[in-house]
């Protein structure tokens, strides 16, 4: 198994943190690298529950993407696996830190060969969505 792990400090408590994760008109501004957009198509936040949307990228090209979700702790962390290839199981765990959050992202792929494989792609493109991020929970 391959693990793209990153951590962010953010200005916000985890409560507000979370709500801009469980919230799905707030996930689609800030989800994706830079320059990328989503349509959500099923947002199920719930243990269990279904989130298939299309990521589009800058150039036009779309990327559909059906995942579940397989822990949600209010506040504290959520849990997604992504059904679609490339496998992998993305994990948020929010920890106060003062008045904000240490945010820690751990995206753990099934194949390492494909985590390897997409190295240069993810570990640029996760810290562009916690920038993005940052700038949503301000």
């Amino acid at each position: 198994m391959t693990v793209f792990r990153t951590q962010r400090v953010l200005g916000a408590p985890p409560e507000a943190v979370f709500a801009a994760i469980a919230d799905p008109e707030r996930l689609a501004r800030w989800w994706g690298p830079t320059g990328f957009s989503n349509h959500f198509e099923a947002f199920d936040f719930r243990p269990g529950g279904h989130w298939r949307f299309v990521m589009r990228g800058p150039d036009g090209a779309e990327y559909p993407n059906l995942n579940q979700f397989t822990e949600i702790k209010p506040g504290a962390r959520v849990c997604i696996r992504h059904l679609s290839a490339p496998l992998f199981t993305l994990s948020l765990t929010l920890t106060p830190q003062g008045a904000g959050t240490l945010l820690h992202w751990a995206q753990a792929f099934d194949d390492p060969q494909v985590g390897e494989q997409l190295r240069p792609i993810c570990e640029p493109a996760n810290e562009q969505n916690l920038d993005r991020l940052a700038r949503e929970t301000g």
